[in-house]
């Protein structure tokens, strides 16, 4: 199973960007579909983007298109999140999350239950 860390959360003022790294362990992340989930207090964790093992196909929650966007580099086992225009409801614990995948499967996945790895998080706070 491959194991995940979450990075570069922060306080950041309304507005402001940061960017969010995911370095994967264990096993190589280009058997892996990746995506990006977040949770606000007293909230169910929601998707925010996914993306197919390749990076071919992206997926973006509606609320973010425009704003984030989601990469990953494969050698280097790495799962990005740039997000930019930031909201003070966008404050919340950010999860990167790993489905093994086979080589023919070009998919994204947006469910929790589609993901067998999960990351510990990172907490993003959005100030006004």
């Amino acid at each position: 199973q491959v194991q995940l860390v979450e990075s570069g959360g922060g306080l950041v003022q309304a507005g402001g960007s940061l960017r969010l790294s995911c370095a994967a362990s264990g096993r190589t992340l280009s058997n892996y579909a990746m995506g990006w989930f977040r949770q606000a207090p007293a909230k169910e964790r929601e998707v925010v983007a996914a993306i197919s093992w390749s990076g071919g196909t992206t997926y973006y929650t509606d609320s973010v298109k425009g704003r984030f966007t989601i990469s990953r580099i494969n050698a280097k086992n790495t799962l990005y999140l740039k997000m930019n225009s930031l909201k003070l409801e966008e404050t919340a614990v950010y999860y990167c999350a790993a489905r093994i995948t086979q080589y023919s499967d070009r998919n994204y996945y947006t469910g929790i239950n589609d993901y067998d790895s999960w990351g510990q998080g990172t907490q993003v706070t959005v100030s006004s």
